[in-house]
């Protein structure tokens, strides 16, 4: 079984991933960015959301051991340690090609003292392999135990943990006890750039939550998988998110929403957002049958792994080289949006850029497509 409304989902993630992204480059709206800190915009559903489809996806693709009709072989393990391996890889060398890469001088050999470890794949990579093996090992109720027992266990621990060489706070950037052992573990010279080296916004203890986020979306596809096809079953997925919805912004009275530090409310809101989403996809594609309407992002969901790295490396390609020299040289980013929409506004120049972007990547997919091109891993 494949629910069509699930690769709908995955791309309509992938073209919005795509449009804040690149409307992010320069001045944007604030809610096509990343909050500062605590709160959420439409950018920071982007991530939560494509752990979650993997989850739901993950109910259909690992069926067949779960309801015990086929022994679970190495072979099986073997294919989850691949594929984790190969996401976290493909991090790596993204993480290279934005601090080192540049047309003009190629600097082939990463700078291994200063590679960042962590980073969005390298994430995926390591929540995908804790949550297969705990799908293939627990119980659809013990995976529900043990769910909650994360997400409270990790309010608690941030709660009453400060991190140890620092006294900001154990809710600010640098208080917080998981950018505590990110410093501790990865070392400052390995975590993000942009966090002055002091935190990772992926890093490896805030990865824990968001392994949460593959879970609810697994025991969602698993719960799906024994629906009928029909609008109550959209309904019921809605009630579910916003039951979710409330009690994250409930507990975000006392627990912050926050995505760098993955806090549970986080966790719980964009699990929300994503049931809400997923029924209002499951409802027009798969019961309504308005497949045509929505094939476009569909397509770009079929090929969502190729679109998301080829997409990255357009970006970073952009935003490093520069055309001219000296103090008017400009990246091919800068140049670009200046000549194409300049007459536009600093803002909405970087908005219709964006969206010319997600455009040539619906063309791309759609080539792909038409020549049965899928990329897998």
């Amino acid at each position: 079984m494949r629910l069509t409304s699930l690769d709908v989902f995955r791309g309509m993630t992938m073209a919005t991933m795509i449009l804040v992204n690149m409307a992010s480059l320069g001045d944007t709206y604030p809610w096509l960015d990343h909050a500062p800190w605590h709160g959420y915009t439409i950018a920071d559903l982007v991530f939560p959301f494509f752990l979650y489809i993997i989850g739901v996806a993950m109910a259909f693709s690992l069926a067949k051991y779960t309801n015990k009709n086929a022994s679970i072989t190495k072979h099986v393990y073997w294919q989850i340690v691949r594929r984790s391996a190969i996401l976290f890889g493909l991090g790596l060398i993204l993480n290279n090609l934005f601090w080192n890469y540049n047309l003009i001088e190629p600097k082939i050999f990463p700078d291994l003292a200063h590679l960042r470890i962590m980073g969005v794949l390298q994430r995926i990579g390591v929540a995908f392999f804790l949550s297969s093996i705990t799908i293939l090992t627990l119980s659809e109720k013990k995976l529900w135990t043990l769910a909650g027992t994360i997400l409270i266990g990790y309010w608690l621990v941030l709660n009453f943990v400060p991190a140890l060489d620092n006294a900001d706070g154990v809710f600010t950037q640098f208080g917080n006890f998981g950018s505590y052992i990110d410093r501790l573990i990865i070392t400052p010279a390995h975590l993000h750039k942009g966090s002055k080296s002091m935190s990772d916004p992926e890093g490896l203890f805030s990865t824990i939550p968001a392994i949460v986020n593959i879970l609810f979306g697994y025991l969602t596809g698993a719960w799906l998988k024994r629906q009928s096809v029909a609008s109550r079953t959209s309904l019921n997925l809605l009630m579910f998110g916003l039951a979710a919805l409330v009690i994250g912004l409930v507990w975000n009275s006392f627990f912050p929403i926050n995505k760098k530090m993955w806090t549970s409310s986080f966790v719980l809101v964009t699990t929300g957002w994503g049931l809400i989403s997923l029924a209002a996809c499951y409802e027009l594609v798969d019961v309504r049958k308005y497949i045509k309407w929505f094939k476009p992002f569909e397509i770009m969901g079929l090929n969502a792994i190729f679109i998301y790295v080829a997409s990255i490396v357009f970006i970073k390609l952009l935003m490093v080289n520069q055309i001219g020299t000296g103090e008017k040289a400009k990246s091919i980013y800068e140049l670009l949006n200046n000549q194409l929409f300049g007459w536009s506004g600093t803002l909405n120049s970087g908005v219709l850029f964006a969206i010319a972007t997600v455009l040539l990547w619906f063309g791309v997919s759609y080539l792909m497509y038409r020549q049965r091109w899928f990329v897998k891993i």
